[in-house]
């Protein structure tokens, strides 16, 4: 799985970019059918912010957005609201396509 970790308005450390990259493995194992993940931390005053970006393969994007006094708390939030949006996504039932033409030959 593709991740990239962009940070906005901010600077963060190699320490919050590696518990970011270990979010997203997390994340990705409950998710069989995760393509890219993208993490993006901002900073709007003195609201920190984080939002999660999950690309699955049938072109489904998941997205929560964590807010706290710091990065990490953010991040924290960020991950338990996506993880509850990636467990109803598999127990959502799979449109089946019949593949049958219109007007068979």
């Amino acid at each position: 799985m593709q991740t990239t970790v962009t940070a906005r308005h901010c600077e963060i450390s190699d320490l919050l970019r590696a518990r970011a990259v270990s979010v997203v493995e997390r994340l990705g194992n409950l998710a069989s059918q995760a393509m890219e993940m993208t993490v993006v931390f901002d900073t709007e005053g003195q609201q920190q912010t984080v939002e999660l970006r999950l690309h699955l393969s049938g072109g489904e994007i998941l997205i929560a957005k964590g807010e706290g006094v710091d990065h990490r708390s953010a991040l924290d939030r960020a991950e338990e609201k996506l993880r509850r949006q990636v467990e109803r996504a598999s127990e959502r039932p799979r449109r089946a396509r019949s593949r049958q033409p219109d007007n068979p030959l």
